[in-house]
């Protein structure tokens, strides 16, 4: 039996002739991206990109030791900034919902301007103008706009938390530390995880930007291979084996966002508690 879709606000159920354009969408868009990739791969084939001579590199120890050392420090930096984005955007958070007004002006005035920086601009900054190696410039400039972009999502998702519960929290003597610590930010995490990981997913992309530094991390080391390869178009199979490896990365972030997510709601803090069903019984003395 076919489930059909439910009416929402904001949706209403499809008639016959809507679901029939709906299945044509599909199946135009469907042919369109399959001759898109038909097409990228001739190409591929047409420029001789799978060709023994342009893969062999690719099994000499040398360039696999050289692609592992670019990825560990691909994955290093990202660790430090996705740990210290973390830190800022919660002490920024913090910051900016303050009661004390020249802290919240000061933490505001930080969040938008590292915000309206670009990461890269701020990356070569503290790189040629402060003089700081490549690896403290490259995580600097991440953890300062990723940490500025996180703080607006803490901030965003501690105050989408219904009202009551912080009066509640107030009601019960809680400081306004412990409210935020025990009652709002355990509520706003789960709002908050799928932003917070776009972001770090972002955070791992712009890693790249290490390279125009100097920083041999992973696309550094791509470019080293490509720039020693002696036939034509060298970096289409450097590309070819970097890509997949960045994509699948970022796919690992996605897919533990999930499996925390799904912890979450297993557990028994976050869980709905059954209430029994009632039952006939004896009726307490001086009952009716």
């Amino acid at each position: 039996m076919t489930q059909l879709p439910t009416a929402t606000a904001l949706y209403d159920i499809p008639g016959p002739q809507t679901r029939k354009r709906h299945l044509l969408y599909g199946i135009v868009s469907t042919v369109v991206i399959l001759a898109l990739i038909g097409w990228i791969i001739y190409l591929l084939f047409d420029t001789d990109q799978f060709t023994a001579e342009k893969w062999r590199p690719f099994e000499y120890k040398g360039i696999q030791e050289l692609l592992l050392r670019g990825l560990g420090n691909t994955l290093k930096a990202f660790a430090y900034a996705a740990v210290l984005s973390l830190a800022l955007g919660a002490v920024l958070a913090v910051g900016r919902l303050s009661v004390h007004r020249p802290v919240r002006w000061i933490s505001t005035l930080l969040v938008e301007f590292f915000r309206a920086m670009p990461v890269l601009v701020m990356i070569f900054f503290i790189f040629v103008a402060l003089k700081v190696q490549a690896l403290p410039a490259l995580v600097a400039g991440l953890t300062l706009y990723n940490g500025s972009v996180l703080a607006e999502v803490f901030r965003t998702g501690i105050n989408s938390v219904d009202r009551g519960q912080r009066e509640a929290a107030y009601a019960l003597g809680m400081r306004k530390t412990q409210v935020t610590t025990f009652v709002l930010a355990p509520q706003a995490v789960r709002a908050m995880l799928p932003t917070i990981i776009s972001q770090l997913v972002v955070a791992l992309k712009d890693t790249s930007l290490g390279y125009l530094i100097t920083y041999e991390e992973f696309l550094h080391a791509g470019k080293l291979i490509a720039s020693n390869l002696d036939y034509d178009l060298p970096f289409i199979p450097v590309v070819m084996v970097i890509s997949p490896i960045y994509i699948g990365m970022c796919m690992l972030l996605s897919w533990f966002a999930t499996w925390v997510a799904r912890r979450q709601r297993r557990n028994p803090r976050t869980e709905a508690v059954g209430v029994a069903p009632a039952e006939s019984g004896k009726l307490l003395a001086g009952g009716q």
